[in-house]
């Protein structure tokens, strides 16, 4: 498996996507050094954006946590998540009545800008289940397993109504050795339950890559050549990438690591354009 030098790589596109967790930062706080890789971004005037299927907070309160992490540079319109799609389809489909979630009062910032009546599913009951016309998974916190879950589960076997996950992951890694269900697990486990089928929103979607692309559209012509996406998991961040026409890099920092990377590349077939060790310069 050849790894390629990071800044000569990045040295030939003029936008570049991350992913977040991962490839900026662990468990652990920010990757080592990658407060270097934005300072080089900003002297040679290089766009670039977060590509996140964190529906947890705000982009406010996701540009405060790096920030607070000790990366300054990372502003609320360099982060385009999987909850801002989220907030688009409600915006679009969905024009009135209660939009139930599942998730904090964080990460609820999306569908209450919508203008729509929210409520936390512990909320939700015979006096007011006629009146919501969506369900919306935000974050795999914020609510009490059994009693939500099943609540979120019966409320879809009597209400017609869409349901939307906001973050595809099934899982994220907790520390080196552990992962933490998230959001897309329980989707796939109450469509198996309920036999309806949930709308979701982030990477591997290309819907994700084509907002971000529209917004760089919208300030000056730019092709799909001179974008590069980087990304720590194969599944989600390079298929994403591949799929929308984008030249794509692998780091070995988060979910894929160095002694398997190789042999989940041949098993997956997905095959990023670059490899590197980190996402620093």
């Amino acid at each position: 498996m050849h790894l390629s030098d990071f800044r000569s790589v990045i040295d030939q596109y003029d936008v570049i996507f991350f992913d977040s967790y991962g490839v900026l930062r662990s468990y652990q706080g920010l990757v080592p050094g990658v407060d270097r890789t934005f300072a080089l971004l900003e002297e040679q005037g290089k766009e670039y954006y977060i590509i996140t299927n964190d529906a947890s907070r705000s982009p406010e309160l996701l540009a405060s946590s790096f920030h607070r992490a000790g990366l300054y540079n990372i502003q609320p319109d360099h982060i385009i998540s999987s909850g801002m799609l989220a907030k688009e389809f409600l915006d679009l489909k969905v024009n009135d009545g209660i939009v139930a979630y599942l998730g904090t009062e964080n990460s609820a910032h999306y569908i209450e800008s919508s203008g729509l009546h929210t409520m936390p599913v512990s909320e939700i009951d015979d006096s007011n289940m006629h009146k919501v016309n969506a369900l919306v998974m935000l974050d795999d916190e914020g609510f009490d397993w059994f009693r939500d879950l099943n609540k979120a589960v019966n409320l879809l076997r009597h209400r017609t109504i869409p349901a939307i996950a906001a973050n595809p992951d099934n899982s994220y890694p907790v520390n080196n050795h552990d992962v933490s269900i998230a959001v897309g697990a329980l989707a796939h486990m109450i469509e198996k339950v309920v036999g309806k089928k949930f709308i979701r929103f982030g990477k591997p979607d290309t819907q994700i890559f084509m907002f971000a692309y529209e917004r760089l559209q919208a300030k000056r012509s730019i092709s799909k050549k001179d974008i590069l996406m980087i990304g720590d998991t194969l599944a989600t961040d390079i298929l994403g990438g591949n799929k929308f026409g984008l030249d794509t890099m692998l780091v070995l920092t988060g979910n894929t690591q160095p002694k398997d990377a190789e042999s989940r590349i041949v098993s997956t077939g997905i095959v990023p354009t670059w490899i590197c060790e980190a996402a620093v310069v």
